[in-house]
């Protein structure tokens, strides 16, 4: 190979040396918030004079923090669920169908992913403004939808790709319907691609933060928007401990995504 870690000799220290300095570049924040969230000084200030669990237990009982994180978790799930639907068809029709622009429309559909997220949240927020969706929990859902549906697209239509259709093909010879061999072979095969376009379908929404400050209402927040709207008015350390929360479920979510994720391809 033209590259063979084990004979890089001392570059391989090097190189370990710079991974270690992004991990760290990486990770460090994460675990001074976290840290911050246990402190007993009033504001976020580090290094914290004691340890206290106070702002976890003010954050819990503070009925907005738990409806905005109700909130969160109820939009992320019925745009992870749209997002899986939506891309499960259109990735069928990307790699089964044979069309012209075909390869425009994959383009079309991964948009999202590149585009910068203050641009799309400035356009939506102008259309849902003009047909009365701004503020609303269905405009939120198809805002997230939207930005999700490449992180759904792009698991499902690799294990979409990397199945075997002839299997496919045999059970409809055998007797099978289109339909009923694409429901009992072809998802059952897939079933990793789906679970994982679910999951990152549903973090995308649950972290996204900009188009949600555009989308937000006096009435409608979602954690992250609270948690900004929290750290502009003051630096207390629930908003630490809110962050610290989002970042631990994000953190289960990834664990149990490959756990699941070895465990099925067994």
């Amino acid at each position: 190979m033209l590259l063979d870690y084990d004979r890089l000799g001392w570059l391989r220290a090097g190189l370990a040396g710079f991974t270690a300095l992004v991990a760290a570049f990486l990770l460090l924040p994460v675990v001074f918030i976290i840290l911050l969230s246990f402190g007993s000084s009033r504001w976020l200030a580090f290094p914290p004079p004691g340890w206290t669990l106070k702002w976890y237990q003010e954050l819990l009982a503070d009925p907005a923090w738990i409806d905005a994180a109700l909130t969160s978790a109820k939009i992320a799930a019925m745009a992870a669920i749209l997002s899986v639907l939506i891309g499960l068809l259109a990735s069928f029709s990307l790699v089964r169908g044979e069309f012209r622009g075909r390869q425009l429309l994959r383009g079309l559909l991964l948009t999202p992913m590149v585009l910068p997220v203050v641009v799309f949240a400035i356009a939506i927020y102008a259309l849902f403004l003009r047909i009365g969706l701004a503020g609303t929990t269905i405009g939120f859902v198809i805002a997230h939808t939207i930005l999700a549906l490449p992180f759904a697209i792009i698991p499902i239509a690799t294990a979409l790709e990397g199945f075997d259709k002839s299997i496919e093909d045999a059970a409809i010879v055998c007797g099978a319907s289109p339909l009923q061999a694409r429901l009992r072979i072809t998802l059952p095969s897939i079933r990793i691609g789906i679970f994982s376009a679910a999951i990152f379908s549903f973090l995308a929404s649950w972290d996204e933060v900009v188009v949600a400050i555009f989308m937000a209402s006096p009435t409608l927040q979602t954690l992250p928007v609270k948690i900004w709207g929290s750290l502009r008015a003051d630096l207390s350390p629930v908003v630490a401990a809110a962050s610290s929360l989002l970042v631990g479920l994000t953190l289960c979510l990834m664990i149990v995504t490959a756990l699941l994720r070895r465990r099925l391809s067994r």
